[in-house]
């Protein structure tokens, strides 16, 4: 039997900041970017007593809580702080796969850590991030990936919530259908017009009438209401693309978006550096006022060896935008992505690759 542990530090940004900033300890606390244009990172627990939550447009942030202090992030002190637990969470085992900066999954079947049990170890866990982080975070402890996940909310914040085996079918049976992993809001609404509103109701249902009207999908949805999920931990995933991108507090035309793709060009090429894979495509994201996403690729036959080639390449893709120079654009983004081992050869031809 395995056994899981997922790990989700609480309010993560927001409690960094509140951590680092005595006066705003207690209050509510919105890391975002004041304008229309921005949306919130991170709130606090006191902003989301307000309804404040992330990805939530910054204005609609400042409407429903007035009282809140808006603090601009500061990623590069989140990452920080991120590694700081990562390590902490490799002295207990070598199965750990970050899902973000602030979550991670932890594989402690056969854990190198010698507490014994998954709940001891997540109690050791929790506290050494409070002691050495001065941070909280909440964790849950299942025979299941899925299930840890579920479970690590639970009890939020600073919490530790554990599903043993045997309780799984009962717990997950009065569950909304939401909180299964997959289910968003078209599929909740698709099988609530089937009267299938909870788990319980869900297992209820034969496989073979599932996979006929949902497919695969629906194979792998009666599989999570009986509990069953073969997912494993896979630590360390090789990087696959970065990207930077920022919204321009106003509408431009893309003749004068240079500079803006020089700079998002070296902060993607800074982050690329990370990793010791190579990049061999440089792709540049652009999105008009009308909202339409445009993309643009280009791998060369030989990788990009700076910022300043990324940069140039991402300058030629703008070329190849072909709407009109009165079009104006609210988003432009730079990233490198079709990452490679540095022992591999690149034997690809250069491509240009376009859609939108």
């Amino acid at each position: 039997m395995h056994k899981f542990i997922h790990i989700d530090m609480d309010a993560f940004y927001a409690s960094v900041e509140q951590r680092d900033d005595p006066s705003l300890r207690g209050r509510p606390v919105v890391v975002a970017w004041r304008g229309a244009r921005s949306v919130v990172c991170a709130a606090s627990y006191e902003a989301r007593r307000h309804g404040v939550r992330s990805a939530m447009p910054a204005a609609r942030a400042e409407r429903l809580c007035p009282d809140a202090i808006f603090v601009p992030p500061d990623f590069a002190r989140y990452k920080a702080v991120s590694q700081q637990v990562r390590t902490i969470l490799l002295r207990h085992t070598d199965l750990v796969e970050p899902l973000s900066l602030d979550e991670a999954y932890l594989d402690v079947t056969a854990a190198t850590s010698t507490l014994g049990s998954a709940t001891a170890i997540a109690q050791a866990i929790r506290a050494q991030i409070r002691a050495e982080t001065g941070l909280t975070a909440s964790a849950g402890v299942a025979p299941a990936k899925f299930l840890a996940k579920i479970a690590s909310d639970w009890r939020k914040p600073d919490g530790l919530f554990v599903i043993k085996p045997h309780q799984v079918l009962d717990f997950l049976a009065p569950l909304p259908v939401a909180r299964i992993h997959g289910v968003g809001r078209v599929m909740e609404a698709r099988l609530a017009a089937l009267g299938i509103r909870t788990v319980g109701e869900l297992r209820a249902c034969e496989v073979h009438a599932l996979e006929a009207r949902f497919g695969r999908h629906g194979r792998r949805l009666s599989e999570l209401a009986h509990g069953i999920d073969h997912g494993q931990v896979h630590p360390d995933r090789p990087t696959r693309s970065i990207s930077c991108e920022d919204t321009l507090s106003s509408d431009v035309p893309l003749a004068t978006t240079t500079a803006m793709i020089r700079d998002l060009a070296q902060r993607s090429w800074s982050a690329s550096r990370r990793s010791r894979r190579i990049a061999r495509t440089v792709v540049l994201k652009l999105k008009t006022r009308e909202f339409r996403i445009l993309t643009r690729s280009l791998t060369p036959v030989q990788p990009p060896g700076s910022a300043a080639e990324v940069a140039r390449m991402a300058l030629q893709l703008r070329e190849r935008i072909e709407l009109p120079a009165t079009t104006l654009y609210r988003l432009v983004g730079v990233g490198l992505a079709n990452f490679i081992d540095p022992d591999d050869t690149p034997a690809q031809a250069e491509l240009f690759e376009a859609q939108g």
